[in-house]
């Protein structure tokens, strides 16, 4: 296929691929964990379904090409894919990571992989001379998560990749907040780029699943190996519905983008919001350096209230998102960070991290703006009639 053809219509030619034999427009789901072998001599493509099977591979292939990587790869959950990725290190490696790293990451990182011998640093990572001042000489993968979770900071991808190189270490990207419709971070250099498949690329909050894909035929075969070895892989039914995820997905997060964009602005007029965190804004710090790399704001953003207790007001009075944690899919979700995304974080690197109180995190669904803007407009009125009845109570 040209590679001049739109992203869009090079999705749908990488997730629709029609049956040789019946002409079924859509990938079949193999289930069957065993295939028949001719003899002693010829072993076909396929043995056991771990090691590989057709409707998984359907994905790890259409991933891969959307990417622009050499080969992708489908695991148990978002989790599963960055375990396994840091499981190219060994014992006495070392890996940069940033300080507002998601939480899940977090806790492999200071729970499990400091248990065999493999070492982190939390730095800035959007301050490149703070990253470079972290790498050692047993340094071995700079990880990135850009825009970051739930502050939305913007590293700038190329830039750590070329420092990286220099230093002789990989860049890992987890690009689930921007997917390949938004941001491709094997094009500005990365190594390795990660995804929760959960979110936007599922898209519908039916299926965990995890994405990688590599660069390199040399990362490409290592991951293979770990992903056979350990067997943490995405079952065939669930690579089927991410399969369907994945045609929708440009437009679907196109419309939240756009979304989000309006929301994030309503959200920065508001004197109950002290900020707004959307690299679509103008005055986000990381917005020039957003644009350079990626072709939208997404459709994640974060707001920050007075505190907790404003938080958990304006949560209990909003009537369209879900309260949830996750986020990607066709509802709009609001989830509170401290006690949801970043729960492993203690308070004093919750602050370190700027994870303050009053932050709620919004993925933005296909609702309609104006419905949302409208629910959100109400919440804030509901909660300051509130807040005046229980002065007046008071006195």
């Amino acid at each position: 296929m040209s590679e001049s053809v739109q992203f869009s219509t090079k999705l749908i030619k990488e997730t629709v691929a029609v049956d040789p034999q019946t002409g079924a427009a859509n990938v079949p789901v193999y289930l069957s964990s065993t295939f028949h072998q001719k003899d002693f001599d010829h072993f076909g493509k396929y043995d056991y379904t771990r090691s590989g099977n057709p409707t998984r591979e359907a994905l790890e292939d259409a991933i891969a090409a959307l990417e622009g990587g050499e080969r992708g790869f489908a695991f148990a959950s978002g989790m599963a894919a960055i375990s396994t990725a840091f499981l190219l290190l060994s014992a006495g490696d070392h890996v940069v990571v940033p300080k507002n790293v998601y939480g899940g990451t977090f806790r492999i990182l200071t729970q499990v992989l400091g248990r065999f011998g493999i070492a982190h640093t939390f730095v800035d990572t959007t301050d490149l001379e703070e990253v470079e001042q972290a790498i050692r000489p047993n340094t071995k993968v700079i990880y990135v998560e850009t825009p970051s979770n739930p502050t939305l900071r913007v590293t700038d991808i190329r830039a750590i990749a070329q420092l990286a190189k220099a230093h002789r270490c990989l860049t890992f990207v987890d690009n689930t907040f921007m997917t390949p419709v938004f941001q491709r971070p094997l094009d500005l250099g990365a190594d390795l780029v990660l995804h929760s498949a959960t979110k936007f690329i599922s898209g519908h909050s039916d299926v965990v699943a995890g994405l990688a894909v590599a660069a390199s035929k040399e990362i490409a075969d290592k991951i293979y190996f770990l992903q056979n070895a350990l067997g943490a892989v995405l079952g065939v039914q669930d690579s089927w519905l991410l399969l369907r995820g994945l045609k929708t997905l440009d437009v679907r997060i196109r419309k939240s983008a756009e979304s989000a964009q309006r929301i994030a602005e309503f959200f920065e007029v508001r004197p109950e919001v002290k900020r707004v965190f959307y690299p679509g804004l103008a005055d986000h710090p990381g917005a020039a350096l957003h644009a350079r790399q990626a072709s939208s704001g997404g459709a994640v953003l974060s707001f920050e209230l007075k505190n907790e207790a404003s938080a958990r007001a304006f949560v209990n009075h909003v009537k369209l998102p879900v309260f949830a944690v996750s986020l990607g899919a066709v509802e709009s979700i609001l989830s509170y960070p401290p006690k949801m995304s970043h729960a492993e974080l203690n308070e004093e690197e919750r602050e370190k991290a700027g994870i303050g109180s009053g932050l709620l995190r919004l993925s933005v669904g296909l609702e309609d703006a104006e419905d949302l803007i409208g629910d959100f407009s109400e919440a804030f009125a509901d909660v300051q009639d509130h807040e005046q009845v229980t002065v007046r109570s008071e006195r």
